[in-house]
């Protein structure tokens, strides 16, 4: 049982006690001087039985309900929150079983609620928070090939050279995909790839979109980059949503390479420049055109075409085709900004049901607050008992759009930048 201790609030338990005044009421019938205090006390005192010195109220939960004092109060609060028979409950549960116990005081819905938001153990282990925090932000591009996002996808089985990595690339406009496979995700392999498969293929970006992985933020990439006059924007710690355009790429990849392989699992290096080039023949739901069509100006041939002869090769003739493909490149931008208006009007469709679920959490600079604990930073040995959140933190700066900048308590900064998704406030 937890010991009966004095209210930790000085103010409180050296307030008047309010049980005074309603018990001088009803003993000796003293009232204020005052005709409407001297109403309201009567109305009140109406509710309230003195039974051997000890003041009651009349209720419906129990017939009657002890009134107490802050320090008992205090008291009952912890004992059923957290003693011998407390579960941590909730404030509400926790008014409930206070009251079918026989107890009351006038703010014990506000003094539970605000007991149980202080409670250490029910933060640390409390849920994690699914609704989102922020509203979506969405990236527009701005011309074919300006935005690039790019992720690693894997480990996968080891394949022919080692390989058990892909290094995935897209043009967040065309929706265009490189991929590539890696035996290793060093530095020296991400940057070969950007100048091979992006860079002297489709000229030099104006931003490239990662995650905060090491062979992203490495310094000898910054400063490829910086050189080339590319800017790298990274994402929040656990945040993939920044990323969207990759993360689908990849789920695009991984999905089909699943149904191609079967068990032959060894042979992806070998398949994935057949799903590449499926990709890019395959309308997107978004801007209602192939990524091939969005780059080259009109449709590929593919291999279905050759199986069952269609149209356009059955009647194929060169002068006419040479004719039409230069129409199709002196109408390709207007086709382009066609796509771009159809992109943007399901980005604003899904940016309406996604803002309609939010309910914001925003911190200010110099607030504390709780880290949620990703599965990367859980402690092994503790297992399922591993606490949901860790900390408490204090915002260091506001970067707005949900980002933020950590540091201890110590003032030391935490590197790298967290989602209002991953925090909550920390109460003490």
């Amino acid at each position: 049982m937890i010991a009966n201790v004095e209210a930790e609030n000085t103010g409180q338990g050296g307030s008047p006690d309010w049980r005074d005044e309603i018990k001088a009421f009803i003993n000796t019938g003293a009232a204020p001087t005052d005709p409407a205090e001297a109403k309201r006390l009567r109305t009140q005192a109406s509710r309230y039985v003195v039974i051997a010195g000890q003041l009651y109220k009349r209720g419906f939960t129990t017939p009657l309900l002890k009134c107490l004092d802050p320090t008992e109060a205090d008291y009952v609060m912890r004992e059923v929150h957290e003693g011998i028979c407390g579960l941590h409950s909730g404030a509400r549960t926790t008014v409930s079983k206070l009251l079918r116990a026989g107890y009351y005081w006038p703010t014990m819905n506000s003094d539970c609620s605000m007991f149980v938001r202080k409670c250490r153990p029910c933060q640390e282990h409390g849920n994690l928070i699914h609704q989102p925090a922020e509203q979506l932000h969405c990236i527009p591009p701005a011309w074919p090939f300006a935005t690039w996002g790019a992720d690693i996808l894997g480990p996968f089985p080891v394949v022919k050279g080692q390989c058990k990595f892909l290094i995935v690339a897209v043009d967040l406009f065309t929706k265009w995909i490189e991929a590539e496979p890696l035996a290793c995700i060093s530095t020296r392999q991400v940057q070969k790839f950007f100048w091979k498969n992006i860079i002297t293929r489709f000229g030099i970006p104006h931003t490239l979109v990662t995650d905060n992985g090491l062979q992203f933020t490495d310094r000898k990439l910054n400063e490829f980059l910086v050189g080339l006059g590319i800017q790298h924007k990274v994402t929040s710690v656990e945040h993939p949503q920044t990323n969207g355009q990759a993360e689908s790429a990849n789920k695009v990849i991984l999905a089909e390479l699943k149904k191609r392989l079967g068990v032959a699992k060894g042979a992806g290096a070998e398949q994935l420049p057949e799903v590449l080039w499926a990709y890019r023949c395959t309308p997107q739901s978004t801007a209602q055109e192939t990524p091939f069509r969005l780059v080259y100006g009109s449709d590929a041939m593919i291999s279905v075409e050759i199986g069952e002869t269609s149209f356009r090769r059955a009647h194929f003739d060169e002068a006419s085709n040479e004719v039409e493909l230069r129409a199709s490149l002196d109408v390709a931008e207007e086709m382009r900004d066609r796509a771009l208006v159809v992109v943007e009007a399901t980005k604003q469709r899904y940016k309406r049901r996604f803002d309609s679920k939010v309910k914001p959490r925003k911190f200010r600079e110099g607030d504390l607050v709780w880290r949620a604990t990703g599965e990367a930073r859980k402690d092994p040995r503790q297992g399922k008992l591993a606490p949901n959140w860790n900390g408490p933190y204090r915002v260091r700066h506001n970067l707005n759009n949900g980002a933020y900048k950590l540091e201890y308590l110590s003032g030391e900064p935490i590197p790298r930048t967290w989602n209002s998704s991953h925090l909550k406030m920390y109460y003490s």
